[in-house]
């Protein structure tokens, strides 16, 4: 188990102040600073648990809970039954939402896309995405994921920590508490949103380091002039000055690290440092100058776009190809309670061309081995339609029962679909998959055990998967 306590790293420090070594200021503050980012490169874990498959993690996170329904679920049973009333039987007496919860009837809504079955492995996929079809034996289907969260927030939040109360420190920051960077002028945890789907609030706690050190959390890069904001000086400011005013900062620091024996202190040294380092690496992975086009047309002519899917897609590889352990990309959009047709479809062509370049770049690079590629929402959609059902045109409420990941790359195993829903796709059939499986599983990839990366805080060890969370051994290669 791995102790990682606040009074073992004070008691170090005040050793060192109380020693007869008589450290001064200076050289304590540059061992503050050295100690925090070696913690923050190496990481707390001497060597993995078990070998790992993947080096780095790129999370594609539907958020707004795409319908599996509608693009890998296929169930020929909804369309034959379209309109009538969901069973009892089937639905036995399950939570709803509100927004549905209180219609007086519960009629079915068959898709309205078609579905064929794709590659050798037989996945089926929908007629929205046929790139994402194309490669379906590059994939790893889930199609029995399930949660308990039934709304946005907690749903989110659980994939995201762990948990569906917040204050948990995200999945990107227990890796980078575990594992450590692999570049020092980059943050191992690096966060992107689409700029221009804006239908769900997303929060920077998602991606934030609850009680681990601060040195943790995620860095959101935006599109446009400052990709990480406050990171450039101010008019008037030139690099010369600024390592100046940080090495006195340094020095004010370590007094007050001296005086309180506090190692939150440390990390706040170490995040200005990686700033500063940041100033020259940040605008160098922006930079799409170089990309040929071949590149651009593998990803789509979204990808010229910065802020975009595409475009964070194509920033992900860059990201990747420079060691950055943890990239998170959100799309939000995919809440379709009512004109789901309209939205999925804007949806899929957002998201179709972009993840079908992202897997075939790392795949032609050699990367895809030793990354690990998820896509994924915080739930699914009901198999009845939310309001009114017409001929062409439904809505879907939330529905934590059962939905659909998929996987590819860094050690799991392509070109398979793992466990099924029932007829009606309302409940896991077989081999339900729960998000903390989900979560002990990318962990043990990366060659950690969930069991025993932890974290004591107020006298309690935490762990990312809590008291759960099972190794989803048929998905590994």
């Amino acid at each position: 188990m791995t102790e990682h306590a606040i009074l073992p790293a004070a008691n170090r420090r005040l050793f060192l102040r109380q020693s007869a070594l008589g450290l001064g200021g200076i050289a304590l503050g540059s061992l503050l600073a050295n100690e925090s980012r070696a913690e923050a490169l190496k990481g707390v874990l001497d060597k993995p648990h078990h070998e790992p498959k993947a080096k780095r993690i790129i999370y594609l996170f539907m958020a707004g809970g795409p319908s599996q329904l509608d693009l890998y679920d296929h169930k020929p049973l909804l369309n034959e039954k379209n309109g009538t009333d969901l069973p009892e039987s089937v639905r036995k007496g399950q939570r709803l939402t509100g927004m549905s919860g209180n219609q007086a009837t519960l009629p079915l809504a068959g898709s309205i896309f078609k579905f064929a079955k794709h590659g050798k492995s037989g996945a089926t996929v929908s007629d929205l995405l046929p790139n994402i079809a194309s490669m379906a034996d590059d994939l790893c289907f889930v199609k029995s994921c399930y949660t308990e969260a039934i709304n946005h927030d907690p749903a989110i939040t659980f994939f995201q920590t762990g948990h569906q109360i917040a204050g948990r420190p995200s999945f990107g920051a227990w890796l980078s508490y575990g594992i450590g960077s692999a570049n020092e002028n980059l943050p191992a945890f690096v966060v992107l949103v689409s700029k221009d789907r804006t239908e769900q609030g997303l929060y920077a706690r998602l991606w934030g380091n609850g009680f681990l050190p601060s040195v943790h959390q995620g860095v959101q890069f935006r599109s446009g002039k400052d990709p990480v904001l406050y990171l450039q000086n101010p008019d008037g400011v030139s690099a010369e000055g600024r390592r100046k005013m940080l090495d006195r900062l340094k020095e004010l620091h370590a007094i007050q690290g001296e005086t309180e024996g506090d190692p939150e202190i440390a990390a706040r040294v170490a995040q200005y440092e990686m700033a500063y380092r940041m100033q020259t690496s940040v605008p160098d992975v922006m930079d799409f100058s170089k990309e040929p086009k071949d590149v651009f047309d593998l990803y789509g002519e979204d990808a010229k776009k910065p802020g975009t899917f595409a475009a964070n897609c194509l920033l992900a590889r860059r990201l990747a190809e420079r060691n950055v352990r943890f990239i998170q990309l959100y799309h939000p959009g995919w809440d379709h309670h009512g004109g789901l047709p309209g939205g999925i479809r804007r949806q899929a062509k957002d998201i179709d061309r972009a993840c079908y370049g992202l897997i075939q770049d790392l795949k032609r690079t050699g990367m895809l081995k030793d990354t690990l590629v998820v896509w994924g929402g915080e739930f699914g959609r009901t198999n009845y339609s939310q309001g009114k059902l017409t001929a062409d045109n439904y809505g879907r409420d939330h529905h934590p029962r059962c939905f659909t990941i998929w996987f590819a790359g860094g050690g799991i195993k392509p070109g398979i679909t793992y466990g099924s829903t029932d007829d009606y796709g309302y409940n896991v059939a077989e081999n339900g998959v729960h998000v903390h499986d989900v979560q002990a599983t990318l962990l043990h990839l990366l060659g950690i055990d969930h069991t025993k990366l932890t974290y004591k805080f107020q006298g309690r060890y935490y762990r990312l998967t809590d008291v759960h969370g099972e190794l989803v051994k048929p998905v590994l290669a």
